[in-house]
């Protein structure tokens, strides 16, 4: 078992990255960060202007926004104004009701918002606001996660300035892990101490079954438990994985109001390393403890990942949310650390190279891309078969291999990045 001070670094890790949002975290973090502006300006403003990361732009553009059965930035900025409290985090805009709904639409109306792209900035995780009104300014600027501050200001005084020390600080805090201490985290620390991480199986699931009672997005969940689906995938543990894990991201995308837990940022990557396992472990009647572990093992195996590829990229996240599922998966299955290693490598072997091209309902499609893969991946890695080093970028060592990935992701895809939102940003009706 790992020592106590090991085991309460990465506890404090993990409660700082599997947190509850509604909505997709981008635009929730442009609205977060106009509440906080809005707060500092201590009144309603009368315009708002906006600079965003590419990425940022990039997965705000097309994504419904929880409660309004409207797309994009400009009414998560009003209601980030008009409702949000900073207090609330990803949940920023959860107090909507109707009658603020109707504010939000009329303030969109008359023109009150101005969105670019903030140039020169080599963060990709970027967000300022500027609130006006009757003379007077408030500035407030998230970078590096969607809820971290680094900069308040009052007109010209500023209240708060950690844009400098961000990346340091953040190396400072956060224990850099590796597999071998992923493993021996979830299958070692006792039980109470990773309780915790059962939340994220209770909102999750419950986002699949109210997603359900609606029809969101393109309806991939329920299309999934159709008797046609069924004759085609049959009625499996195959098909309601895919059901369940889907159903909640057509929710998500859908612009529903309801809140799901996340995962070092996304929404999409916490149900894609929640729901899989979730539902494998109650059709295998694996024990709650095994349950909790593999919940675990899912969760930081994504949070390690996100560590040197980062909390956006060109990279899709669900490639990296299914290597944890899968990783979850194959120790629920009975699977062994090289076992959940070889898992690891079929997952990087298959999927890399699936590229973000932002937030919206069809991210339902990539999802269950994912989620395929990783049933398949943990299925070998059980047969003891994997992808060897000598097949393309994989590595004998797992952690290379991870590596290898997020190298891909972080700096070989920049070119494809500029051009996915060149395309996006310029396209026209046919």
């Amino acid at each position: 078992m790992l020592d106590k001070e090991t085991r309460k670094h990465i506890l404090d890790l993990v409660n700082r990255e599997v947190v509850p949002a509604v909505g997709c975290t981008e635009p929730m973090a442009v609205a977060l960060c106009t509440a906080r502006a809005t707060e500092l300006l201590g009144c309603k403003p009368e315009g708002i202007k906006v600079l965003l990361s590419a990425n940022i732009l990039k997965n705000a553009m097309g994504v419904g926004i929880p409660g309004t059965g409207m797309i994009g930035l400009p009414i998560a900025i009003a209601l980030g104004s008009l409702i949000g409290k900073s207090d609330y985090q990803l949940e920023v805009i959860k107090d909507l009701s109707p009658e603020s709904l109707e504010e939000g639409k009329q303030f969109v109306a008359e023109d009150r918002i101005c969105i670019g792209l903030k140039s020169n900035s080599c963060e990709k995780l970027y967000v300022e606001v500027t609130c006006e009104s009757e003379g007077h300014q408030a500035t407030a600027i998230i970078s590096g996660a969607h809820t971290h501050f680094v900069f308040e200001a009052q007109d010209d005084r500023i209240l708060l300035d950690k844009r400098q020390a961000c990346s340091e600080e953040t190396a400072e805090n956060d224990i850099q892990l590796n597999m071998k201490l992923v493993w021996d985290f979830a299958t070692t620390a006792p039980t109470d101490e990773l309780r915790f991480i059962l939340k994220t199986k209770e909102y999750n699931l419950r986002a699949a079954r109210e997603s359900r009672k609606g029809n969101y997005g393109h309806c991939l969940g329920k299309t999934m438990d159709r008797p046609l689906s069924h004759g085609i995938f049959g009625n499996s543990i195959f098909s309601h994985i895919i059901a369940t894990t889907a159903s909640a991201c057509d929710a998500r995308m859908g612009g529903a109001m309801i809140p799901v837990m996340s995962n070092s940022g996304s929404g999409n990557q916490g149900i894609c390393a929640t729901n899989p396992v979730a539902v494998y472990a109650e059709e295998n009647e694996n024990t709650e403890e095994e349950l909790i572990r593999a919940l675990m093992l899912s969760h930081l195996t994504a949070i390690y990942i996100k560590q040197s590829l980062g909390k956006l990229s060109a990279l899709c996240g669900c490639v990296v949310a299914s290597i944890g599922s899968s990783c979850g998966i194959t120790y629920l299955m009975g699977g062994s650390y090289q076992d959940v290693c070889h898992a690891v490598k079929n997952m990087i072997a298959n999927l890399t190279g699936m590229i973000c091209d932002g937030a919206k309902p069809s991210c339902s499609l990539k999802i269950c891309s994912g989620v395929s893969t990783a049933l398949l991946s943990a299925l070998l890695a059980r047969e003891g078969r994997h992808v060897t080093s000598a097949e393309g970028i994989i590595d004998d060592c797992v952690d290379q291999s991870i590596h290898n990935l997020t190298s891909i992701g972080k700096e070989a895809m920049c070119a494809t990045d500029d051009m996915v939102l060149r395309i996006m940003t310029s396209k026209q009706g046919c």
